[in-house]
């Protein structure tokens, strides 16, 4: 076994990244061939464990859901491997994930990162190895566009949900056309989600007039007291883009009993009503509740037979959609090569080839031209009831 990954490494190793006549950089990928009817690898990436533990959880069983019903469909043998990255070790799990997976000839997708840290620390092995990325949640706006000249991200790297810089306009327009804010205090955590979040709603909301205080935490905050004091006493809304939702409640529950009244605001990192359920607060969301979408109906009762102790959620349905996306790109691939992937990168080649109808979260699905982005994707908000549960606002 130990043979085999040496002479894997070796054969990718022995790749040169090419430099393109434009100046962009050319895939560098193992020439080893991998017939279709044989069975093929795809891997979740995602915080299994940890405080970020709820989301991976979510997404893996969505995952296996789309794999177990879809890949039969398309005469596809598909095995899912899941790679636990917890977000409290920051990105160091994700690399060590890539550099495995690398070396597998077999891997041929990676749903995930999951998050934006992990998808910027690893999407260079990625790329150099041929792997296409879908991630259904990692939303940092340098994954997919050039932000100061540079991008984080590759031209493997693609994603079925909107970026920060869909998310943070919408947040901050509630936040100042609805909620009618003049004070608001933007938190970040130290980490490329939130820190692009946190910019992006900051700068909206300054150049609309309202009166903008930024705060800093690390994510391994467990108490808020601290910050909490620092929030001034006319504040109207606090933006906490958090991908800890426990932090949210007790951040908001800190707040009251401090004597503000505040209302908090998370992002989809915040989106758990089991854990984030302080009435009166907000969250944002690139999904919506798929429960409301007809054509969802059989998938939705599908999920729920398999997973019969799990809640519907936001973060699962776009993963579902991953696996899709890439299911259909290996297909295509495997049309092309006549029954033959005769690299990985004739999967990620044809990612964006894909369109789906009656797309899970409402629609078609189709690819924007200009970036590795869903086209027209946008963020919904909800605001969370007395009961804790959800209800769509925006």
């Amino acid at each position: 076994m130990k043979k085999a990954v040496v002479v894997a490494f070796a054969v990718i190793a022995a790749s040169i990244v090419a430099t393109a006549a434009h100046g962009g950089p050319k895939v560098a990928v193992a020439s080893q061939s991998v017939s279709c009817s044989s069975t093929l690898q795809i891997a979740m990436v995602t915080p299994i464990t940890g405080a970020a533990g709820f989301l991976g959880t979510e997404q893996l069983s969505w995952a296996k859901y789309a794999v177990s019903t879809l890949a039969p469909q398309m005469g596809l043998k598909i095995q899912l491997l899941q790679g636990d990255t917890p977000v409290e070790q920051g990105a160091a799990p994700a690399l060590t994930l890539a550099q495995k997976y690398a070396a597998d000839p077999k891997l041929v997708g990676i749903i995930g990162p999951s998050t934006s840290g992990d998808a910027e620390a690893s999407a260079q092995t990625y790329f150099h190895a041929g792997i296409a990325q879908i991630s259904p949640s990692a939303t940092d706006t340098p994954l997919t566009y050039t932000v100061n000249g540079k991008r984080l991200g590759t031209p493997a790297f693609f994603r079925d949900v909107p970026a920060n810089n869909v998310e943070g306009p919408t947040i901050a327009a509630y936040i100042a056309n609805t909620l009618k804010a003049k004070n608001v205090v933007v938190f970040d955590f130290q980490e490329p989600y939130s820190q692009g979040l946190a910019a992006s709603i900051s700068s909206y909301l300054t150049s609309h007039g309202v009166n903008v205080t930024r705060l800093s935490a690390p994510n391994t905050t467990t108490d808020y007291s601290s910050y909490v004091t620092k929030v001034p006493g006319n504040t109207n809304v606090v933006v906490f883009p958090t991908q800890q939702p426990p932090a949210a409640q007790t951040f908001a529950e800190q707040l009251v009993e401090q004597g503000k009244s505040a209302v908090v605001f998370g992002g989809d990192g915040a989106d758990a009503p089991a854990q984030f359920k302080y009435p009166g607060g907000y969250v944002a969301n690139f999904a919506p509740d798929i429960s409301g979408i007809p054509s969802d109906a059989g998938i939705v009762a599908g999920w729920k037979k398999a997973n019969p102790t799990m809640t519907l959620g936001s973060f699962g349905p776009p993963t579902y959609g991953a696996v899709q996306i890439m299911l259909n790109a290996i297909k295509i691939a495997c049309a092309q090569g006549k029954g033959t992937l005769k690299s990985r990168a004739d999967v990620f080649h044809n990612v964006k080839k894909v369109t789906i109808k009656n797309w899970i979260l409402g629609g078609t699905f189709k690819w924007s031209t200009k970036t590795n982005d869903p086209l027209n994707g946008h963020f919904y908000i909800f605001k969370i009831q007395s009961n804790g549960s959800y209800k769509l606002v925006n």
